[in-house]
């Protein structure tokens, strides 16, 4: 897959230096995932969250952060949509994000 833009994750972890070896985890592995649909995604992360319109959230660290994605299946590509803490994804609406 290729993730767009892993630019957003590394400002998060500038910030948030404890998520820097999760994220850098989940891109590498992202990066060399085939997904062509959700189940795919819940082969690997159980606990994530199938959203309508091809989003799903991750737990980052342990739970102590979400990482909302948007997933072209046809393309292979994955959009990095939010990346924030509990109380910063309580704030936003995870679908149209």
């Amino acid at each position: 897959m290729r993730v767009i833009s892993i630019k957003a994750l590394r400002e998060f972890w500038r910030s948030h230096s404890d998520a820097e070896q999760p994220l850098k985890a989940w891109y590498k592995e992202t990066v060399e995932a085939v997904w062509r649909q959700p189940n795919d995604i819940k082969k690997r992360y159980p606990s994530a969250d199938i959203l309508p319109d091809n989003r799903v959230v991750f737990n980052i660290k342990g739970n102590n952060y979400r990482l909302i994605v948007k997933i072209h299946y046809n393309r292979s590509i994955v959009f990095v949509r939010f990346i924030g803490t509990h109380a910063d994804y309580d704030k936003i609406d995870a679908i149209t994000i």
